[in-house]
């Protein structure tokens, strides 16, 4: 069952359920949280449900039906899914520009774990230095699909994973479908960043807030994998900008300059998060503190340089330097004119 894949949210799921049982279920959906919070994996457990045969009482899949079974599988005729790509090499054509070309791996990724984040979802469709998106072929691929009679006679669902990362000009042809949709249809849109998706679409879904999970259910759901890597990268500009060794540095942003533009935004992601992290770490309370051992036993050392006058900007520097790696800037630029202005603001 994709119900047993569900990690925390308690709250979310039942929310979900009762409005199934109580047939207030809505045309277009969207669940809202942080990457990490188990968005994706209650979009296919609730995917499971709408198209379950015979649900149980509370209106969850059975986990038995004909259905549940295919659901299980996603490959069930009336379970879609659309996300975010680049063309690649098996992509010719503009017109063929759409996401079945790479279902195989969507299924793949999906079956091993629904608690993956877009920089996965890259590495396993190879896409370097290319930023993912929705192409104007995949709006027309959604609308034939859902064009289609129920293949098992009762609701289709389409999961549409990252919805932020539509263009205008794709969004703009969805904009009757997600108004207006054929009987029985549902979208379930996963979201991690609702304010850049076009406005007319929001207005054309009703959210639901998936809150983070709790430190224990986070580890659960995401063994550490890159974490140390970014820790030790983090750990290294911190110390070298401390210690002001400029030729250093600039051999650690070309290191940075050398990994996709999807693991470079992580990182800054990441930074972000240490210094938030460190920051709190010098109110003494630990209970207020998410890191894990490594992370804490550099905090021991490492928080009292982060205080009221700096963290503020040397968030802000991070953050800078994410948007404009997102928008193409050169990595080495961006990364070492952020290191050179991070030597000042620990100075402070």
């Amino acid at each position: 069952m994709l119900r047993d894949a569900l990690i925390g949210q308690a709250a979310t799921w039942q929310r979900l359920m009762t409005d199934l049982e109580a047939g207030r279920v809505p045309h277009a959906l969207m669940l809202c949280g942080p990457e990490g919070s188990g968005k994706l994996a209650l979009a296919l457990a609730f995917a499971e449900a709408l198209l379950c045969q015979h649900p149980r009482e509370d209106g969850s899949a059975c986990g038995e039906c004909t259905s549940c079974r295919m659901a299980a599988k996603l490959e069930h005729p009336d379970l879609h899914f659309t996300f975010p790509f680049v063309k690649g090499t098996r992509i010719k054509n503009a017109e063929d520009a759409i996401s079945d070309h790479y279902i195989k791996e969507w299924r793949a990724r999906v079956l091993q774990s629904p608690y993956f984040d877009l920089n996965d979802w890259l590495a396993d469709i190879d896409a370097g230095n290319s930023q993912a998106t929705y192409y104007v072929a995949e709006a027309d691929n959604i609308q034939r699909k859902l064009a289609l009679k129920s293949n098992q006679g009762g609701r289709k669902v389409m999961v549409v994973w990252l919805p932020e990362k539509m263009n205008q000009e794709t969004a703009n042809k969805l904009l009757k479908l997600f108004e207006e949709p054929p009987a029985d249809t549902h979208f379930l849109m996963v979201s991690e960043e609702p304010d850049l998706v076009l406005g007319t679409i929001l207005s054309r879904t009703q959210r639901i807030l998936v809150p983070p999970l709790s430190h224990d259910d986070y580890r659960q759901a995401h063994p550490p994998k890159d974490e140390r890597l970014m820790l030790d990268l983090f750990i290294m500009l911190m110390r070298l900008a401390y210690q002001r060794k400029v030729k250093d540095l600039r051999e650690w942003a070309d290191q940075l300059a050398s990994m996709g533009r999807e693991s470079q935004k992580s990182f800054l992601q990441f930074c972000q998060r240490q210094v938030r992290e460190n920051f709190v770490y010098n109110f003494h309370q630990p209970e207020l503190n998410r890191q894990t051992p490594d992370e804490a036993a550099f905090s021991r050392n490492f928080a009292r340089f982060i205080n009221e006058r700096n963290v503020i900007p040397i968030t802000e520097e991070l953050a800078k330097a994410e948007t404009d790696i997102g928008q193409n800037v050169n990595a080495r630029m961006v990364f070492f004119d952020m290191a050179l202005k991070i030597i000042v603001l620990l100075l402070q």
